[in-house]
């Protein structure tokens, strides 16, 4: 299909719906880079876990609680979700290989998934957000205040976790733990809490997620499935141990995928997950650690 005329206000349509599919794919990047942060595990359930108390969210405005009621809660159950998970799952196998952790995180999703298809089915259902989608005009490009607000939270998610890791003693407590469990047990830090919460933080940030992808997409048991893949690149493009770097990491691949869709011919919507896949390839032939991570160096 012969592609129309370039001109700049359509190009600034391009860029803004970059930014928001980027701010889609950030916010579930996010909870995997806190994990793998604070555990050093990629949890590949991350997808159906925010999927999950996404559908919580959405049965609790079904019986009657507005959107800003029913957030709290399920915030509280997600982290909740998140900490029995690690102690009762992950804990016991935490010496273990990593081969080993994958395959139950791997097993999780696909428990979660057939849980949802069970209590909730699998159709798709309307999921009503905290945002309005009119448009405003922004220097003549219509930009609805659903993707502003998603923008706006991804941002905010990093500023939160920033303010956290760096100046209270529960955020240096969970990096510490991270970077050196042995020697913070020493010092008194309860590492395998420390954990716990990360898995519990991790939660949260998808249930957020969850909760802002929902009404841009149908809720239904695999509405993560694809998101997710574009989560783990956004992640690695970041870097895995960079909150800030799964931000810009996913704005990146949101804004570079959905330019090439466009004035690419050959790769349309259907090769976009390929092409984003490959240049993840590319970049860690380049810079194996991310834009903003770095690779860890050990002397023998």
């Amino acid at each position: 299909m012969p592609l129309a005329a370039f001109t700049w206000t359509e190009f600034a349509q391009q860029i803004a719906a970059g930014v928001r599919e980027g701010a889609i794919y950030a916010g579930l990047a996010l909870a995997i880079v806190i994990i793998y942060r604070s555990t050093r595990v990629i949890n590949f359930a991350q997808g159906e876990m925010a999927t999950f108390t996404t559908f919580i969210a959405w049965s609790l405005m079904n019986r009657g609680l507005s959107f800003w009621v029913a957030f709290p809660i399920v915030l509280a159950i997600a982290f909740a979700g998140g900490v029995t998970i690690e102690r009762v799952l992950i804990r016991p196998v935490e010496n273990a290989p990593v081969l080993t952790i994958v395959i139950i995180t791997l097993g999780l999703a696909l428990l979660l998934n057939g849980l949802m298809s069970i209590i909730w089915g699998g159709a798709n259902r309307q999921f009503r957000g905290p945002f309005s989608t009119r448009t405003i005009d922004v220097g003549g490009v219509p930009i609805s205040v659903q993707d502003i607000g998603i923008v706006v939270v991804s941002i905010a998610l990093v500023a939160l976790l920033a303010l956290f890791f760096r100046f209270t003693k529960l955020g240096l407590a969970l990096r510490a733990a991270a970077v050196n469990p042995d020697s913070s047990r020493l010092a008194g830090v309860r590492v395998g809490w420390m954990l716990a919460l990360g898995w519990g933080i991790a939660a949260v940030l998808g249930a957020v997620a969850g909760m802002m992808i929902a009404p841009v997409v149908f809720l239904d048991p695999n509405m993560m499935q694809t998101i997710l893949l574009y989560a783990f690149a956004a992640a690695v493009l970041g870097g895995l141990d960079s909150p800030a770097g799964a931000v810009v990491g996913g704005i990146l691949l949101g804004v570079t995928i959905t330019l090439l869709g466009r004035y690419v011919g050959f790769i349309g919507s259907t090769l976009k997950l390929p092409v984003a896949l490959l240049l993840i390839l590319i970049l860690l032939l380049i810079r194996p650690g991310g834009l903003f991570g770095r690779v860890a160096v050990r002397r023998v």
